[in-house]
């Protein structure tokens, strides 16, 4: 008879750090979570904003704590981690979520740009990882949820750097999570579609026309929360949001030949504003 699969019921106590909680995915796992029980320690880099989200939670009910942080720096994790050590707490839910897109052609992309994104979007997971799982590890004791994007399997035009750091989590997650595996640490990673967030608000300014692809199909901040928990009361190594994207990867590999071709033809720059 096959066993089921081992499930936490009570997380009254348990600590969740979410990165990039101060908007989308991130203020909006962190709700969850602390309606589910957990204190959630919520970082990113505006302050206002983070104050504003854990004055929701604690309102409704749940129990929040602020720590600013910049993950753009290179000390940006240390920092971090120093001032929860001081506090004395623990992390028992560690959510990677921080991270921003670009959406333009590479040529167009300021290397300033560029080398933020990889900073956030890999050296910052892979760093605070590094920082955080061995006390998992050593407790017997941990959740690492990883929110990646199904670009990192179905690379296309206008993402390139974007693409090329969800596909380093993908690898990074995987890897992690097969040398975790019966530890009592579990690591995971979620790929959702297109999400509506602030990529797509900012992206407006950037050298593009037409609207981004994806964009008009692009799921709530909340469905990706709810991912997450689903990861935590039912640990497995990916979640797809929504589920049908697991196709994404199929699709690539039976049709990059056609996407080679038409792909760019949905990126085209904007024409110069006359007069």
């Amino acid at each position: 008879m096959k066993q089921p699969l081992e499930t936490t019921c009570n997380w009254t106590g348990k600590t969740a750090l979410i990165t990039g909680a101060s908007s989308g995915i991130g203020a909006a796992t962190a709700k969850l979570l602390a309606s589910k029980g957990l204190h959630v320690i919520l970082t990113a880099r505006r302050l206002e904003n983070l104050e504003e989200i854990a004055e929701q939670i604690k309102n409704a009910g749940g129990e929040a704590s602020v720590v600013v942080a910049d993950l753009s720096s290179s000390t940006g994790c240390e920092e971090l981690v120093r001032q929860l050590n001081q506090q004395h707490i623990l992390v028992d839910v560690l959510v990677n979520n921080a991270g921003f897109g670009w959406y333009g052609f590479y040529a167009d992309m300021g290397w300033q740009t560029a080398e933020e994104m990889l900073q956030v979007n890999v050296h910052a997971v892979a760093h605070l990882t590094r920082l955080i799982l061995p006390g998992m590890l050593e407790r017997r004791y941990g959740h690492i949820v990883n929110i990646g994007s199904i670009a990192g399997g179905f690379p296309n035009q206008g993402v390139t750097v974007y693409s090329a750091t969800k596909a380093f989590l993908d690898a990074f997650t995987t890897s992690l999570h097969r040398e975790t595996r019966g530890s009592g640490v579990n690591v995971c990673v979620v790929r959702p579609g297109p999400v509506k967030t602030e990529f797509f608000q900012k992206t407006r300014t950037q050298p593009r026309s037409g609207p981004i692809p994806g964009e008009v199909f692009a799921v709530s901040a909340q469905q990706v929360a709810r991912a997450v928990w689903s990861l935590l009361e039912r640990p497995r190594r990916v979640a797809y949001v929504p589920w049908f994207m697991s196709a994404s990867a199929l699709i690539e590999l039976i049709f990059s030949g056609v996407i080679d071709r038409v792909g760019p033809l949905l990126l085209r720059k904007q024409p110069k504003a006359t007069g």
